[in-house]
């Protein structure tokens, strides 16, 4: 498993990280039922593979997935880089963000707890609150981190002008921004940002929660998955999604890839990323997720995709008008 190195001074991730969300099982924005065997057998098969770490929150599943973590890793745990968020909580199914110091204390002391360990490698705030400050609870991170509760720290989900905000007040390790063929808005400020303040950039969603997998069913999902509610996983824009794969797979098959993986490399085709978080459920589905870290996609075929992408954005544009 190819390896890059996290920001100015961070550790080697493997390129492909292990997406924990889905694992949390049921919650308003879960993935359906997957029993915990099944989960711990996925982690170990990434970490047979070469996948050298794991992205949870405590908010996946409402603890579930951060315990999860914790007995996966059990017995391995130098082997694991862990990450994990704070900022989303819950109280009695609700769900709800708090970015205050005092929350910030609470929430890691619980992850830690959770995930039984002494330390998180990697703490991000989960979303900024407009209501609450950022700045404050980026030197509450700084806090922890010169405590030695955590290792190194990023946030997920700031735009730029956020991130310069913090930045100046103490250097961000990492950003993890959405990122992929149709969610490309962290290609105009974003990544620039991060390559020259030495951030570095582990991006989720690369197959836009599954869609871009080219293996998509609808009628699969389960009835509690969140994807039910998403408009993009609804018609018409499913349909148009699904057109998108249908186009990309003359090019998966010059690689001898599916679109999912395909859609993974070409995250992965750009030098600011560090690591493409990639969720899984099961063992097959971490094996079919690795083979991405071995496809490099060519300029050309890049410049390819980048042409069927606005020749399908223009289509789009087209209909509604």
């Amino acid at each position: 498993m190819r390896k890059r190195k996290l920001g100015l001074n961070g550790p080697e991730l493997s390129v492909i990280g292990f997406g924990a969300w889905a694992v949390g099982g049921p919650w308003k924005w879960g993935w359906g039922p997957v029993e915990s065997s099944q989960a711990i057998d996925a982690m170990h098969r990434a970490l047979d593979l070469g996948v050298n770490w794991i992205d949870t929150a405590p908010v996946y599943g409402l603890g579930r997935s951060e315990r999860l973590v914790g007995k996966a890793v059990k017995g391995r745990r130098d082997e694991v880089f862990i990450a994990t968020k704070c900022g989303l909580r819950w109280k009695d199914q609700r769900l709800f963000n708090d970015i205050s110091p005092k929350s910030i204390r609470e929430e890691i002391e619980a992850s830690l707890s959770r995930l039984d360990v002494e330390t998180i490698d990697l703490y991000h705030i989960h979303w900024p609150n407009a209501n609450q400050s950022e700045s404050r609870a980026w030197q509450e991170l700084l806090r922890l981190k010169k405590e030695g509760k955590v290792r190194w720290i990023g946030v997920s989900n700031f735009d730029a002008g956020l991130l310069e905000k913090i930045e100046r007040l103490g250097h961000a390790d990492s950003l993890q921004p959405p990122y992929n063929l149709v969610q490309r808005q962290a290609e105009t400020e974003l990544l620039p940002f991060c390559k020259s303040h030495g951030i570095g950039v582990v991006t989720y969603s690369p197959m836009l929660s599954g869609l871009l997998s080219g293996a998509f069913d609808r009628a699969k999902l389960a009835a509690d998955d969140w994807r039910c509610k998403s408009p993009m996983f609804n018609e018409p824009e499913l349909t148009r999604h699904l057109q998108l794969v249908e186009t990309l797979r003359r090019i998966a098959a010059r690689y001898d890839c599916t679109v999912g993986q395909l859609a993974v490399a070409w995250v992965l085709r750009c030098p600011e990323v560090t690591s493409a978080i990639v969720g899984a459920r099961s063992i097959q589905q971490v094996e079919e997720n690795v083979i991405a870290a071995d496809c490099l996609i060519s300029k050309q075929d890049a410049l390819e995709m980048d042409a069927m992408l606005e020749n399908w954005r223009d289509n789009e544009r087209t209909e509604r008008q």
